[in-house]
């Protein structure tokens, strides 16, 4: 019997809408928790027929069932987030990379710093949180969607800050390395690795216990919410916070084209009538938002957030980063103290570099104090006078009291993580 060319179309369709629901369901159970029995709520020997009814009641429901942790570091330039992630970057067992958003937003948001168009930054937002999540799972590759010029055979020398990372310039993916070069700066590493070959990242990061992440890049904790659920991941949360006259003060002395009108004001005592205090007001602004919704203990921040101020880091660098590293529950190994003990005691000629991490802490944190006329600070406690009292910051009355050091412009606060 001869079949019609209808009858040959259904027949087609039908079998490949078979063959597609076949792979999606073989896909979904190879990420599945199902049958694995919980280690809490029931024991190896138990018979697995609840487990499949649970796979059945929830069928995408998915779990990261490794033991890795997802760090993030969730901060603002000229915060100290640098300092922050080399605690990261020095443990042997967490996989860091340094600002990967940056290929994002210079991909698609070319030209432009700070983008503040709504539009923009949905779409940043969007691409930051697919691309994290694919890092977080160890794939690499995703970020050749943004680094221009693309890779070839996934190879690429445009990573940006490459050398920020200890994991990229160490061995499997650096293979030209010697016994004398275990310790290399940043610029060094980029000139003896060569080229980044993304598939041996992607096995390093692999084999490495934990993945941290800093970012600059995401203005508020709320807007991680999707990545925070994911159970695919295990991600936490570490907002690093600093005194908003201290991130003025670092920004206007290290980015001096963009904040040249604050920099003419602070030389000249007349504050110019073109001056974008957006630069500094939108700090105050996405800080207040963050921070009130991690104090706020929302439920699906529960176990996943902790609030850093950098002016307790920099006081206390061991006892804070052992605080840290107590809330991700990771092991803090002895390369991450010998880094603190290194770094934290740096003279004038050790903090050359504008990004560099070695210096005296304690005196940084306070170095704003001296750095910015009184009337640039009396301008900047007014308009972030609200976040100033969230997070324990005092307000210098007058220039006598901004300039004596000996009165402490830090409340004790401890801000406790979420657990």
């Amino acid at each position: 019997m001869q079949c019609s060319w209808k009858a040959v179309l259904l027949l087609a369709l039908a079998s490949i809408a078979i063959q597609y629901t076949a792979i999606r369901t073989f896909t979904a159970k190879s990420f599945h928790s199902c049958p694995i029995p919980n280690p809490v709520n029931c024991s190896l020997s138990q018979e697995t027929d609840s487990a499949d009814r649970l796979c059945d009641e929830n069928p995408t429901f998915t779990y990261n069932l490794s033991r890795k942790t997802h760090v993030l570091i969730l901060a603002t330039t000229r915060s100290g987030s640098s300092f922050v992630g080399q605690l990261f970057n020095q443990h042997f067992d967490v996989f860091y990379l340094f600002e990967p958003l940056y290929h994002v937003q210079y991909t698609l948001i070319p030209k432009l710093t700070q983008s503040k168009s709504t539009t923009d930054r949905r779409v940043m937002l969007g691409a930051s949180r697919d691309l994290l999540r694919s890092l977080y799972d160890c794939d690499l590759y995703f970020l050749e969607n943004y680094i221009k010029p693309q890779p070839v055979n996934h190879t690429t020398d445009r990573l940006f800050r490459r050398g920020a990372s200890k994991a990229l310039c160490s061995p499997p993916v650096c293979e030209s390395l010697g016994p004398i070069d275990l310790h290399l700066e940043e610029g060094d590493c980029v000139k003896k690795c060569g080229t980044l070959n993304l598939t041996l990242a992607t096995e390093s990061c692999k084999e490495h216990g934990h993945v941290a992440i800093k970012t600059v890049r995401v203005p508020e904790v709320s807007d991680l919410r999707a990545l925070v659920e994911d159970p695919r991941l295990n991600l936490k949360v570490i907002q690093l916070v600093r005194d908003p006259r201290g991130i003025l003060a670092s920004r206007s002395e290290t980015f001096r084209d963009t904040y040249r009108l604050w920099r003419i004001w602070d030389g000249t005592g007349r504050k110019p009538y073109n001056l974008d205090v957006t630069q500094l007001t939108t700090v105050c602004e996405d800080f207040l938002n963050s921070v009130s919704t991690g104090l706020n203990r929302p439920p699906w921040l529960k176990g996943k957030y902790m609030l850093v101020r950098y002016e307790d880091l920099a006081r206390n660098p061991m006892k804070k980063t052992e605080e840290i590293y107590d809330f991700l529950g990771i092991p803090m190994d002895s390369n991450v103290e010998r880094w603190i003990q290194n770094n934290t005691r740096g003279d004038r000629s050790s903090a050359k570099h504008k990004y560099g991490t070695v210096r005296n802490s304690a005196a940084t944190a306070e170095k704003w104090r001296f750095r910015l006329s009184y009337e640039i600070v009396e301008f900047t406690q007014n308009a972030c006078q609200q976040v100033l009292a969230q997070l324990g910051y005092k307000i210098a009355g007058s220039e006598e009291e901004l300039k004596n050091l000996s009165i402490s412009l830090v409340e004790d606060r401890d801000f406790l993580p979420f657990s």
